[in-house]
């Protein structure tokens, strides 16, 4: 016998002797059935986070009354990721919509989280006016003004690489910031800018055990200040600075985990570009952790969203649109079309202040 065949034979006899090691129990040999908060690790807690956020939708990817609702408009769902992620096919967003489709849009919404629509090609007030059927606008002031104020530009190309490769919701910097946003592809690179979305909800309930315990008490501060700071332009002389700080609040509190006013689920709601890292404060003491703890949390905090099972991923195409719930999903840019040009306009719905609510 070769030392390869005597290896095999005690692997084979070895996985044996486990597996009837693994299943045995007292009650005739019948494997006792186990909660999955019990089979998972509690370093990685991935499954139960996307289970848990499945169950809560009833274990299925829509209510069977917005099945219902897609059938009797026509649309086809074609559904991306477990827990999120729609494209609706069927739907002509060049013809003002009525107010039986912004409701089904708006359901479809906030049990998808982000949905998606193909060969729309809006002009600039065909999409302003599509964003206003679902609420007031919010300009932009850091960004690039496009041929409507409220809508704003996000280029790149050869001298220009993509910004937006980091997990985030946007705008959390304001007191009041976006309940979504709507973009949609002007110009499409050949290859890659794809845009990844993570459920924020699985990824609260996927929190290592030490983090899930302290996260629902933690505040946190988030400002602008990567947009005064240039961001790859000139830097702004100090009075626009300050001049700018005098008229939008510069430093806003919000809630760690904030609980969404029209689902009332809870989820992680951070910003890595504007939260200050040693900003986490608990609010049952109002004491902030300290600067050294709070960075480190906020590091694996910020890396919650990487897990693949959380995510879906969109492939624009030229007049694709996405509509997102920046109070449900983070998302991510990704940047691998340099020097190739990506244009995309994007309408930014406005929100409410956050809050957390036990549940």
């Amino acid at each position: 016998m070769t030392v390869t065949d005597a290896y095999n034979d005690i692997a084979i006899r070895t996985a044996a002797r486990l597996h009837e090691f693994r299943t045995g129990n007292n009650d005739m040999g019948v494997r006792r059935e186990r909660a999955l908060v019990d089979l998972v690790s509690d370093t990685d807690r991935t499954a139960l986070g996307v289970a848990t956020e499945y169950e809560i939708m009833g274990d299925q990817p829509v209510t069977a009354g917005l099945a219902a609702a897609a059938a009797d408009h026509g649309i086809e769902f074609e559904h991306l990721g477990m827990t999120l992620g729609t494209v609706l096919h069927g739907v002509d967003l060049t013809r003002p919509a009525s107010d039986d489709l912004v409701t089904f849009l708006r359901h479809t919404l906030l049990e998808r989280k982000v949905i998606f629509f193909r060969d729309q090609h809006l002009d600039p007030g065909q999409q302003v006016a599509f964003a206003r059927s679902f609420g007031e606008l919010d300009a932009f002031p850091f960004g690039r003004p496009g041929a409507d104020p409220y809508i704003v530009e996000i280029r790149h190309g050869a001298g220009s690489p993509g910004t937006e490769n980091g997990w985030h919701s946007d705008v959390t910097w304001m007191e009041n910031p976006s309940l979504g946003s709507i973009a949609q592809c002007v110009v499409c690179p050949p290859t890659g800018g794809d845009t990844l979305f993570a459920d924020s909800h699985a990824a609260f309930h996927g929190l290592p055990t030490d983090l899930a315990e302290i996260a629902e008490h933690l505040d946190v501060t988030h400002d602008y200040r990567v947009f005064l700071a240039g961001r790859g332009f000139r830097a702004m002389p100090d009075e626009m600075i300050e001049q700018i700080k005098a008229e939008i609040p510069f430093g806003v509190v919000h809630p760690l985990i904030r609980t969404h006013p029209e689902t009332g689920k809870p989820a992680i709601y951070l910003n890595g570009g504007f939260v200050r890292a040693e900003s986490l404060t608990d609010r049952r003491t109002g004491e902030p952790l300290g600067p050294e703890v709070s960075r480190a949390m906020m590091a694996r905090l910020l890396r919650q969203h990487d897990r693949p099972e959380y995510q879906c991923r969109f492939r624009w195409t030229e007049g694709s649109i996405a509509f997102w719930d920046n109070r449900a999903v983070q998302h991510y840019a990704a940047s691998d079309y340099y020097p190739h040009k990506r244009v995309l306009r994007r309408v930014t719905l406005r929100g409410d202040r956050p809050y957390f609510r036990p549940s």
